[in-house]
């Protein structure tokens, strides 16, 4: 049996996710008014997740991508409880349970974000941006639920690909940042190539930051030309 991230089948197809209910997971399709739903068709809107280990680039990349479309960016880091930065400034590893509520944090940050509301004037953005590491595959199907509850939400996954001594590098150099270099290991150990995944664009950060750059924002509008 195909996991959710294999099928080759639209975004928005039915998926059954126990680890919270529906009223949680779907976003709020109604124009505001009485809760009518609009008969104006809804324009595609677009979650790109920036996935990868700590020190890939996710932030970065994230926010030229912010940039580049006009969209929201949500940084995965400001979504996990202290509790969770705490272990991981120790060296601790994060377990299964302690990510499922980060998840669905940022997943439901994600749905407000392109749902109408005063903050965006009901006047929704065209998509949003989210880093998140994503490790593994049923990590990534969690946010998948996110698109599950509109055929007008996309999702897509862009996997930043890095070996890991440059990671290593990197981390090192981060000294403020509570992800330490000895957590990329455990990272590595956990991480689950999204390969096979149809939705995911996968890119090789290896080269300077300007030709990561072009290439995510190429792979990006080449992607969105494919709704047009």
């Amino acid at each position: 049996m195909l996991s959710a991230g294999e099928r080759p089948q639209p975004p928005h197809a039915s998926i059954v996710d126990s680890t919270v209910s529906k009223a949680r997971i779907m976003p709020d399709l109604t124009n505001g008014t009485n809760g009518v739903t609009s008969s104006k068709p809804a324009q595609m809107q677009h979650i790109w997740v920036v996935t990868g280990p700590a020190g890939c680039g996710k932030s970065t990349v994230g926010n030229v991508l912010r940039t580049e479309l006009g969209v929201p960016f949500l940084e995965g880091d400001d979504y996990h409880p202290a509790a969770n930065k705490d272990k991981m400034g120790q060296g601790i590893p994060l377990t299964d349970e302690d990510r499922w509520d980060w998840l669905i944090s940022l997943r439901q940050a994600a749905i407000d974000a392109l749902s109408p509301s005063e903050a965006n004037n009901f006047h929704p953005p065209a998509g949003v941006v989210v880093a998140c590491s994503a490790l593994k595959q049923k990590y990534r199907d969690v946010m998948r639920v996110a698109a599950y509850g509109s055929s007008s939400v996309q999702i897509h996954f862009v996997y930043l690909k890095l070996g890991e001594e440059v990671l290593m590098q990197r981390v090192t150099q981060r000294e403020s940042h509570y992800m330490k270099s000895g957590m990329v290991h455990s990272q590595l150990a956990a991480l689950e190539e999204p390969k096979g995944e149809w939705d995911v664009i996968t890119i090789s950060v290896e080269g300077t930051m300007e030709e990561v750059q072009r290439n995510v924002i190429d792979a990006v509008v080449e992607k969105l030309a494919e709704y047009k």
